[in-house]
């Protein structure tokens, strides 16, 4: 006999709603300001003063990160969209150009392709919530300069069959990391497996400095496109425009990282590891007891050693299903949501990206419109991807903290299999 759901008046599986918070800024306390305190303390805010270079915030979390991913290079800007752009400026994408990105991920993926000049081209994503390479290899052109995999919420992506497929086409691989910051994939650090590897240390992220970012890549000439793009006036550093190094140029913008924004990432980097030790055995625990439950499909992690364990996901039958079982679970105070709802407007979705479905940009502001681009790429439809809209319909996902204990994991399994036995006949 099922037990009465909280929804119908039953007995919540929890007296208090459980609910992940933020990751990386839960956890700001005297390390973090004083690290932003050496720093207006030396009255040193700009990374490239002659002054007291040695001690600059950016280039030491520079230097850390192609530590810890063992790259040659690293540029630390002030956001992961900037990371993107710099990036394909870097791989020298631009009009003319098109860049398959997967429909599931956040609206500035797309964005950035955009700045760059470049034209966007969508496609599904499977069961990983991840880009689907049999749909990336049905989207190649003779047009399709690089592919954009996007390691979602926490999950690798396929990268055996993305890098299989570039490889076969000959494109230029842009990891986007941002949601993934320090997981792996069958070893490899992500942002490793691609010729660069963009991160973002924004508020929504694993560590976090507000704002921030960082392209790493061990591809000399990629590394100074990006640096010239990040700054319109990084030739100019070193002492001469004439430098023998570089036998291009790039006006570039100025996607600078702060010192004091640098600080906060400095100070977090100590963070990194130990929140995602504690995400991943909560989640270990979750997926443990809810593998068998008749009628949910477990998200299908192509790594699970690499997945950084932040998000929990599964599917129902039917979308309808979906919503009326996220708002029963969230009855049981088990903080949850569909992954896709058309009546919100979720810019990690595709459809709602409005510069590009709702027909609105300005010619000159619309790549595809642009005269160098030859492709068939005429505009977007909310409905091109079918496939994705039917997984996110059907998902539903919870979000895990480090602080959640084993007994909160023991709870939502609880819960799921409350709700599961009551509403999945």
């Amino acid at each position: 006999m099922c037990a009465m759901l909280a929804i119908d008046g039953g007995k919540p599986v929890r007296p208090t709603m459980l609910r992940a918070g933020f990751h990386g800024s839960a956890e700001i306390n005297d390390h973090e300001i004083e690290s932003v305190l050496e720093v207006l303390r030396a009255k040193r805010l700009f990374r490239f003063l002659a002054e007291g270079a040695e001690a600059s915030k950016v280039a030491l979390i520079e230097r850390w990160y192609c530590e810890r991913l063992g790259r040659k290079y690293a540029l630390a800007v002030n956001g992961g969209t900037s990371a993107l752009i710099a990036a394909l400026f870097g791989v020298d994408v631009g009009p003319g150009d098109e860049v398959i990105i997967p429909a599931y991920t956040y609206v500035a993926t797309a964005a950035a392709v955009i700045a760059a000049g470049a034209v966007p081209v969508i496609a599904e994503i499977d069961a990983s919530l991840n880009m689907d390479p049999a749909d990336l290899e049905a989207k190649i052109t003779p047009y399709t300069k690089a592919v954009m995999p996007v390691h979602m919420r926490g999950v690798p992506a396929r990268m055996d069959e993305i890098m299989a497929v570039a490889r076969e086409h000959n494109l230029i691989v842009v990891e986007d990391v941002a949601q993934s910051n320090g997981g792996t994939y069958k070893g490899k650090p992500l942002g490793t497996l691609g010729l660069v590897g963009c991160f973002s240390f924004q508020q929504y992220k694993v560590i976090t400095s507000g704002e921030g970012g960082l392209v790493a890549t061990d591809d000399e000439t990629v590394y100074d496109r990006a640096r010239m793009q990040h700054d319109c006036a990084a030739r100019f550093w070193e002492g001469s425009a004439d430098h023998p190094r570089y036998p291009f140029v790039i006006s570039g913008e100025n996607y600078r990282l702060s010192e004091l924004s640098a600080a906060l990432v400095w100070a977090q980097r100590e963070r990194l590891d130990p929140i995602l030790a504690r995400c991943r055995a909560v989640k270990r625990r979750i997926v443990e007891g809810l593998k068998d439950v008749p009628g949910l499909q477990l998200q299908d992690v192509p790594d699970p050693e690499g997945d950084c364990g932040i998000t929990f996901a599964f599917f129902v039958p039917e979308a309808a299903l979906a919503r009326r079982f996220a708002a029963a679970l969230k009855a049981e105070n088990i903080a949850c949501g569909t992954v896709y709802d058309n009546t919100i407007p979720d810019r990690h979705i595709y459809s709602h990206w409005p510069f590009m479905m709702s027909g609105l940009a300005e010619d000159r502001r619309a790549p595809w419109k642009n005269p160098f681009y030859k492709g068939d790429v005429q505009g977007y439809s909310p409905t091109q991807c079918p496939k994705s809209l039917d997984y996110l319909g059907r998902a539903i996902m919870i979000f895990i903290d480090q602080f959640f204990t084993l007994e909160d994991a023991d709870t939502i399994v609880e819960g799921v299999r409350k709700v599961a036995q009551a509403l999945i006949r």
